[in-house]
């Protein structure tokens, strides 16, 4: 047994230097990305809120990122993270205004939802060998028809608890500036940024580190090659599927949060905005390679490359897609040449 897990550390060292390529790649891009941007696109681009303000609207996808992240590493997907989103956005917003409920309850129903998803998907990938696109697919259009069910129309809450809460904002120490008419706007996040950020770091921390990481890298590398190690593969998919569910249920709080309001239309694609910031920030399709840190980075990357798009004019929401698909090809061109040399290495 002590054998195995020897085995198991080196082989998670291989997968880890891969992904430790990809994730310097996609940390240089979203730098160029960005000095390109203050370079030719204005003071915008130079002050310090933009790049908070960066964080503040994409906190959740973070969170919903770094769970289709874990779930990609063992080999799997989650198309359902966007409208477990909404359905979370749309039972806090009833709860709190027409309910009468607190922010606490408000809290527990989001953690809720989200691993009652991630049980019930994750038991039937894992347990009964089912394919995770079905499955997810299959809660993808469930979430939505009860986001519908609890109620059909938008709406702000107007909750004077839970608005003091959206309202507070983290000053951010010496990185204000000053406006036109010579006052100093210190810089701030919202709450749910600090909630994305560690969230970021005790999965980093986690998959790095952690035997639960270890198995997960294994699970996707080779499912065949994970048993004869010894760990036990369903479970270790189950788990990866029940963190996703709970981090989507996170992320739909700290969503609703920010928008401080229950639509049907609330977070419409945050899947596939997801699962192109996990491809950016270096999680391979086919599973064994990925880092939470890339992850992060992926996800500012492709809210970066819509604000130089939106920048440079070209307002319309095609030029946003296009944009963000052709990097997508390129991150995935790069991903399949790591991939030949690695096959290249293992066939010497």
């Amino acid at each position: 047994m002590a054998s195995n897990e020897k085995e198991l550390r080196q082989k998670s060292r291989v997968g880890l230097s891969d992904t430790n390529l990809l994730l310097i790649i996609t940390v240089s891009v979203f730098f160029v990305m960005y000095i390109c941007a203050v370079a030719f696109l204005g003071e915008g681009f130079t002050k310090p809120q933009t790049f908070f303000n960066i964080l503040n609207e994409n906190a959740y996808l973070i969170i919903l990122s770094c769970g289709m992240s874990v779930v990609m590493i063992t080999g799997g997907i989650d198309i359902s993270v966007g409208q477990v989103t909404s359905l979370v956005a749309m039972a806090c917003a009833v709860l709190l205004d027409k309910q009468g409920g607190n922010i606490y309850e408000a809290m527990l129903i989001a953690i809720g939802i989200g691993l009652a998803f991630g049980l019930v998907q994750g038991y039937l990938v894992a347990y009964l060998n089912i394919q995770p696109f079905i499955v997810t697919l299959a809660g993808m259009f469930f979430a939505k028809g009860m986001t519908t069910i609890i109620n059909a129309t938008q709406f702000n809450v107007q909750n004077e608890e839970f608005v003091k809460l959206k309202n507070t904002r983290i000053d951010v120490p010496g990185m204000g500036a000053v406006n036109k008419i010579g006052n100093y706007i210190p810089a701030y996040v919202e709450i749910g940024v600090l909630v994305a950020l560690f969230i970021v770091i005790v999965l980093f921390v986690l998959l790095r580190w952690g035997k639960f990481g270890r198995h997960c890298y294994a699970v996707g590398g080779n499912n065949q090659s994970a048993n004869m190690l010894g760990i036990n593969v369903r479970r270790t998919k189950f788990f990866a599927h029940v963190l996703c569910g709970l981090l989507a249920g996170i992320g739909g709080f700290v969503y609703f949060l920010h928008v401080g309001c229950g639509s049907p239309s609330n977070a419409s694609g945050a899947e596939m905005n997801a699962i192109a910031s996990s491809i950016i920030g270096g999680t391979m399709l086919t599973g064994g390679v990925g880092n939470i840190a890339g992850t992060f980075f992926g996800v500012l990357s492709l809210s970066t490359i819509k604000n130089i798009v939106a920048s440079l004019g070209f307002d319309e929401p095609w030029w946003s897609n296009i944009t963000v698909a052709a990097m997508i090809c390129i991150f995935l061109l790069v991903q399949s040449l790591i991939l030949a040399r690695k096959n290249t290495k293992k066939a010497k």
